[in-house]
C-alpha cells in the first residue's frame, strides 16, 4: 500500500499563519505583533505550541523574540537564502571548500559591482576600507569586520540581492573560519591593498578587472591557507 502523503504539522500551519498575518497586516522588520498569549488565542492554540511555532520563525530570522519587550518582525523575514544556525565549526578540507565557494562567486560578482554601483553603493565601500585602514595593527575582530562588511557591500552594489544573501549567508555562518583565514593568512597590510585595488576598479567601472582582482586576491588567500594547512 502506498504510504499517504506527509500532513503539514500543527507547528508548521502555525508558521503559515502567523506569516499570513505579518503578511496581511502590512508588518514590517521591527514591527511588534500580539504577544504570545494573544496568538494562542488568535489561532486556538496553547501557548506552548505557538512559541514552538515562533521560535521556528526565530530561527530563520522571520521574528525575533525580546525577553521581556515582545514578539517582533524580524530583520530576514524576505530572504531566499537563510544560513544555518545550528553550523558550528569546519575542518581543514571544508575551509577550503569555502574559499572555493568564494572564488566561484565573488568574482563575477565584483564585475556586476562594477558595471552597477552607484555613488552611494561607492561611498559604502570606501567608508568600510577606511575603517579596516584603521585597524591594521593587530585589532583583528575590528579587521576582520570591515573586511566581510567590504565583501558584503561589494555583492549589495552588484544589484542582485539572491548573491547577495549567498554571500551574506557564507560569511555569517562561518564567522570563526573567516577569522582563521585573517590570522592564517597573516598579512593585513598586503589584504588591504588588495581590496583598494578591488574597489579602483569598481570605482572605474572596469568589470573585467575588478573580477579578475577579486579572483587573484581569493586565490592568493587560498594558497597561503593551502600552504599553512598542509
Amino acid at each position: 500500500m502506498a504510504q499517504d502523503v506527509a500532513r503539514p504539522s500543527l507547528s508548521d500551519a502555525l508558521t503559515e499563519r502567523v506569516l499570513e498575518l505579518i503578511r496581511s497586516g502590512g508588518l514590517r522588520p521591527g514591527d511588534r505583533l500580539p504577544s504570545a498569549r494573544e496568538l494562542s488565542e488568535r489561532f486556538a492554540v496553547t501557548t506552548p505550541t505557538l512559541r514552538e511555532a515562533l521560535r521556528r520563525l526565530e530561527a530563520t530570522g522571520a521574528v525575533q523574540m525580546r525577553h521581556g519587550s515582545g514578539i517582533y518582525v524580524g530583520a530576514d523575514l524576505e530572504r531566499v537564502v537563510i544560513p544555518n544556525p545550528n553550523f558550528r565549526e569546519l575542518q581543514s578540507d571544508q575551509l577550503l571548500q569555502l574559499l572555493d565557494a568564494r572564488l566561484l562567486i565573488e568574482p563575477p560578482v565584483a564585475a556586476m559591482a562594477a558595471r552597477r554601483a552607484d555613488p552611494s553603493d561607492l561611498a559604502t565601500l570606501r567608508a568600510v576600507l577606511d575603517q579596516a585602514g584603521c585597524h591594521l595593527d593587530g585589532a583583528d575582530a575590528e579587521l576582520d569586520k570591515a573586511n566581510m562588511s567590504f565583501h558584503r557591500a561589494t555583492a549589495k552594489a552588484a544589484g542582485n540581492a539572491v548573491l547577495g544573501e549567498v554571500i551574506d549567508s557564507l560569511l555569517s555562518v562561518h564567522a570563526a573560519e573567516q577569522r582563521a583565514i585573517l590570522r592564517i593568512f597573516d598579512d593585513r597590510a598586503r589584504d588591504h591593498d588588495e581590496h583598494r585595488a578591488i574597489l579602483g576598479a569598481i570605482e572605474a567601472g572596469d568589470a573585467g578587472r575588478a573580477e579578475e582582482l577579486m579572483r587573484v586576491h581569493l586565490l592568493d588567500v587560498k594558497s597561503v591557507i593551502e600552504a599553512r594547512l598542509t
